[in-house]
């Protein structure tokens, strides 16, 4: 590899619309220090090519189907100074301004992006806001999640929410337990807890979220616990405050 080579900042381009791509590009022929590693057309080749190309740079799409802009920043490890682009959306750009992020409006013009690029390019290196964090505040007020991702290795898997049985913390991580399976990842159970519709899950113990539709029933166990019995078997732990919890969300559905 030359020094000159060496200098070069590697960049992605990641975006599910080929002119919003090709606009990006050519923006980036008068920056002849950033050397574009690789387009990638929707999350799931933008997390293999983060993986394969560890780009210092990343110009990140928001809105992208099956995994948007925020899902590949919560499934990569790699410190990278991003760029969102977006259409409008009052929520995602409030969240931006909160957190110091750059991000271009669509349409994007050349002066609003030389100047996005030169803050991002002076921020390389730096670490991230937390990816939680950013998306909760870009989330708008009673929109929860969907579906949740995890990645293993190079495998991305894709949770909905609706099939997600109860989520279980473990030390820095939690386990998300679905149709039989645990799938673990790096976030804390209040983040979680933070993201999913109330009126469907709920802390039922400091360690527990329990999706109330798995619930058959309730047994006593020990002198002020109980434990909450899932259709599948499965026995988890109800604190005094978790079934108080599980009384109100019953409360609320008569």
């Amino acid at each position: 590899m030359s020094a000159e080579s060496e200098k070069k900042i590697r960049a992605l381009i990641v975006d599910d619309e080929e002119l919003a791509r090709q606009v990006l590009r050519e923006l980036l022929q008068t920056h002849p220090e950033i050397e574009i590693m690789a387009e990638c057309a929707n999350g799931f080749e933008a997390v293999k090519a983060i993986a394969e190309h560890k780009p210092c740079l990343m110009f990140l799409d928001v809105q992208m189907p099956k995994l948007s802009g925020f899902d590949v920043l919560e499934l990569i490890e790699e410190n990278v100074a991003v760029i969102f682009a977006t259409a409008y959306d009052q929520y995602a750009m409030k969240a931006f301004e909160v957190h110091a992020v750059d991000y271009l409006l669509k349409p994007i013009g050349r002066e609003r992006f030389e100047a996005a690029l030169e803050r991002a390019k002076k921020r390389i290196g730096e670490k991230m806001p937390p990816v939680q964090a950013l998306v909760a505040a870009a989330r708008p007020p009673q929109q929860y999640l969907e579906r949740l991702v995890v990645r293993d290795g190079t495998r991305v898997t894709l949770i909905p929410a609706a099939k997600l049985d109860y989520v279980e913390a473990q030390d820095d991580y939690v386990a998300l337990a679905t149709q039989g399976a645990k799938h673990l990842k790096q976030q804390t159970i209040a983040s979680v807890e933070a993201s999913l519709d109330p009126a469907r899950f709920v802390r039922i113990h400091r360690s527990y979220i329990v999706n109330f539709e798995r619930v058959v029933r309730i047994e006593p166990y020990g002198k002020d616990s109980r434990l909450a019995i899932l259709a599948d078997g499965t026995r988890l732990p109800v604190s005094r405050t978790g079934y108080a919890r599980l009384q109100s969300l019953l409360e609320d559905r008569r």
